[in-house]
């Protein structure tokens, strides 16, 4: 295939970590295959009259610290000068990161690029409440601001109960109160914001203890995963909260979870997805800048980026081909 211009927009190059970041290993994966890459921030971003465009800079990386990019130049170019756009801006999702899912796809009289995941596709798929589609699949939950219910629905698990923002992020603000704990109305009060805004609460998995998996998943096929153990000290699994990544082995269940949630995946084009699963149970669906990436590469002797690519230029191919 002749080379494409691949984009991303991401957080700041500056700030990645090499031997650890999802985006910059598809970065280097582009660039091995002689695809050119440009990356842009979000707020480099904007409609200049007819169409999106962005402050794009063409860039070279390499897994060095201290030393991992290189700028060849730097110029305002449309989003339709890009053939495959990733939009890789870590969470949270907040107001600017939904409108520049809605600039992006403004490209005038120009063709759109190829988008992982679609902008559409981002905007519905909040990660925490896009799973609550598939109730069965799930732990019993609740979504709500209203402290009563919150608060009952605490008493009742004697297992304990995980509350989560709805918009919450790399573990950020996850709590365990078990049922008698005293600190459960107040906990509820801070993280609802006095009942303003709504909180998912989950009941505990005992199971978590060992780790929960974070699937890959590309074009709804499972690629690899990651068993990410908390710490003694902590009930959050995630890497960025000082989970420890160890390999994961896929049960059938896993497995029927990646097959239900595939159809709908696929027809949203959210082609790159991190699900994370608890035991038996689907607690997520990642879909704005999922990771794991490295760590699944490293455990399971795969090259996860290297089949995203492989999707990324089949769906130009077929672009291109109508």
């Amino acid at each position: 295939m002749a080379p494409l211009t691949i984009g991303f927009l991401m957080d700041p190059l500056e700030t990645v970590r090499v031997d650890h970041d999802s985006t910059f290993a598809l970065m280097l994966e582009a660039q091995k295959r002689g695809h050119q890459v440009r990356y842009f921030e979000q707020g480099w971003l904007r409609f200049n009259g007819t169409c999106a465009e962005a402050r794009m800079r063409h860039v070279t990386v390499r897994r060095e610290l201290g030393r991992h990019f290189d700028i060849l130049d730097e110029a305002p170019r449309p989003v339709s000068s890009l053939d495959v756009l990733f939009m890789r801006k870590d969470p949270p999702v907040d107001a600017e990161f939904l409108h520049a899912t809605q600039l992006v796809e403004l490209c005038g009289t120009g063709r759109p690029p190829v988008f992982i995941n679609e902008p559409a596709g981002l905007r519905d798929a909040n990660e925490k409440l896009f799973s609550l589609r598939y109730p069965d699949l799930m732990p019993d939950t609740r979504v709500t601001s209203e402290l009563p219910v919150l608060l009952d629905f605490i008493a009742r698990n004697a297992a304990g109960t995980i509350l989560k923002p709805v918009d919450g992020f790399a573990g950020k603000g996850i709590l365990f109160l078990s049922a008698t704990d005293r600190n459960a109305r107040s906990a509820v009060d801070m993280l609802t914001r006095g009942g303003r805004e709504a909180v998912m609460a989950q009941a505990y998995i005992p199971e978590s203890r060992q780790g929960d998996k974070r699937i890959l998943l590309v074009d709804g096929e499972p690629v690899g995963g990651v068993l990410r153990v908390p710490s003694d000290d902590d009930h959050r699994g995630n890497m960025a909260a000082g989970g420890v990544p160890q390999k994961a082995v896929l049960t059938p269940r896993d497995l029927e979870i990646c097959e239900r949630l595939k159809p709908e995946l696929v027809k949203r084009g959210l082609r790159l997805v991190g699900i994370d699963v608890l035991g038996t149970y689907l607690t997520e669906v990642n879909v704005t800048s999922p990771t794991g990436l490295v760590e699944a590469n490293q455990l399971d002797d795969v090259c996860v980026e290297a089949k995203v690519l492989d999707v990324a230029e089949r769906l130009v191919a077929e672009r291109a081909a109508r």
